[in-house]
């Protein structure tokens, strides 16, 4: 079995002007004031809740409820992100997802602060539409090259 990716360019323009694409209006340096997840207490401890999320501790003697010095942290609120900086993603822009190309003109006025997302059930002629229709309006698409690429089996 040997697989050959096949891209599909929609347009020679579109191709070059996404190269070109719109640079979002202010672009912050987004603070984190934690990076590492918050991991649930006693989850190296036993498999079953290894992989788990965060949950509180609810024990009456829980040291970590309790905030004893050296236990793991506790998430609070006082960890959340900035109002300002929130769902903004790394290149500056804010995600809008779009199914078809109706939906791609509302972001006419705001390609400067919103990126389109086209979802992830729409097909490759759609995709191919909306690609097209978002270089012409100078709207940045995230993810522009999802699904171009195809696989042979032989």
């Amino acid at each position: 079995r040997v697989a050959s990716p096949i891209y599909l360019v929609c347009a020679s323009e579109s191709a070059s002007s996404v190269d070109k694409m719109v640079k979002p209006l202010v672009k912050h340096n987004i603070v984190k004031k934690r990076k590492k997840k918050f991991i649930r207490h006693q989850s190296d401890q036993f498999m079953r809740i290894a992989r788990s999320s965060w949950r509180r501790p609810k024990g009456i003697d829980s040291r970590v409820r309790r905030r004893f010095k050296g236990q793991i942290k506790m998430a609070n609120i006082g960890y959340g992100t900035n109002k300002k900086y929130r769902h903004v993603l790394p290149n500056g822009f804010l995600k809008f997802r779009v199914s078809n190309v109706k939906e791609l003109e509302v972001l006419l006025m705001h390609n400067r602060k919103y990126a389109a997302e086209i979802a992830h059930n729409v097909s490759l002629k759609k995709r191919k539409e909306i690609v097209l229709r978002a270089a012409q309006l100078n709207i940045k698409v995230t993810n522009a090259k999802a699904k171009l690429t195809t696989q042979e089996n032989e």
